[in-house]
């Protein structure tokens, strides 16, 4: 694994110590390489005596399988310089992107090229994660909104031309390099928009979910973890939209539609690899409204890699992932 200090990193080593099927080999830091495990993550004490090793494509060049959580733009040149054999998930965003204009427009420079989109339950994309060599995982607030989404599109419920999402993140979504906007003085008793009508997550969901138009306000949260998403969008008729939405997750194991009148909580997904769902009509404007809660580190990122790599490897697809969450 590259990039195994960050909390992204930190998720994976957890799922992957209580993997019945993968084993780490070795893990990867830039700042924190010589470093152990258990300095830098105190949960995992299974693997706290590991050390990194340094952010070298040569200290991973002999896995079957690799996991890329490192900074934007980092990815491209690491990925290039592992052996073709070598299976790779990448959870940053360097390979989500199809349309070059708008790679460039939300994360400037040269597109570098669009691998398997890593969302299974997308309609189709499970066959194609499992048959790729080179998978890439998807956005946190992507996830939460696609899956809440998408399945009404797809089934013509909803209109696709005017998409509202308000979406709130807990602070380690922002990453773990020292920022002032994220101490514990600046984020507790406080909730902040941010990257307000230009966020690198709009190409992903409008590419994903077949949207013409996004409006997409984020934002922080004074919790750890977790994703609650709000995501409108006007009726395209009289059909049962939670028909469409029960029909579109009937058998999968990590998304939820939760009886009729319960919402979605963050603290019910926290370290787990489920998306719950709810969905409404709001009685004043007619819109449809789908609430959405996933846990940012694990759906988000370490839990949704997991569940490519294990369809990559034609493991159980949930080997090592629990749906069931640590609430309160």
């Amino acid at each position: 694994m590259a990039g195994a200090s960050g909390y992204a990193g930190g998720e994976l080593l957890r799922l992957l110590a209580g993997h019945p099927h993968l084993e780490v080999v070795a893990a990867t830091a830039h700042d924190n390489a010589g470093e152990r495990v258990g300095d830098l993550h105190h949960g995992v004490r299974s693997l706290a005596d590991l050390t990194l090793g340094p952010a070298s494509p040569d200290a991973l060049a002999d896995a079957e399988l690799v996991f890329l959580a490192l900074p934007h733009g980092l990815s491209t040149p690491f990925a290039k310089a592992l052996p073709d054999s070598a299976k790779i998930v990448d959870l940053g965003a360097d390979h989500r992107l199809t349309d070059a204009a708008a790679y460039r427009r939300y994360y400037g420079g040269t597109h570098p090229g669009a691998w398997t989109y890593g969302l299974p339950e997308l309609p189709g994309q499970r066959a194609q994660v499992a048959a790729s060599t080179r998978v890439a995982n998807t956005g946190c607030y992507a996830v939460a909104t696609i899956l809440a989404l998408a399945p009404l599109i797809a089934a013509e419920v909803v209109e696709p031309d005017d998409v509202v999402v308000v979406a709130a993140s807990g602070t380690s979504g922002a990453g773990r390099s020292a920022k002032l906007s994220l101490l514990a003085s600046e984020v507790m008793g406080d909730v902040a928009p941010y990257k307000v009508g230009a966020h690198q997550h709009v190409p992903e969901i409008l590419q994903a979910t077949g949207a013409t138009s996004l409006s997409f306000t984020p934002l922080l949260a004074p919790m750890p973890r977790g994703i609650l998403a709000t995501v409108t969008a006007r009726p395209a008729g009289s059909d049962d939209v939670r028909a469409a939405l029960v029909e579109a997750y009937s058998g999968e194991p990590f998304v939820h539609v939760l009886p009729e009148g319960q919402q979605p909580h963050t603290a019910a997904t926290s370290g787990s690899n489920s998306a719950h769902l709810q969905v409404t009509t709001d009685t004043s404007s007619g819109r449809v409204i789908v609430t959405s809660a996933i846990d940012n580190l694990g759906k988000g990122a370490a839990g949704q890699a997991i569940q490519n790599a294990n369809l990559m490897l034609g493991l159980p697809e949930t080997a090592g992932l629990t749906v069931d969450g640590l609430a309160p």
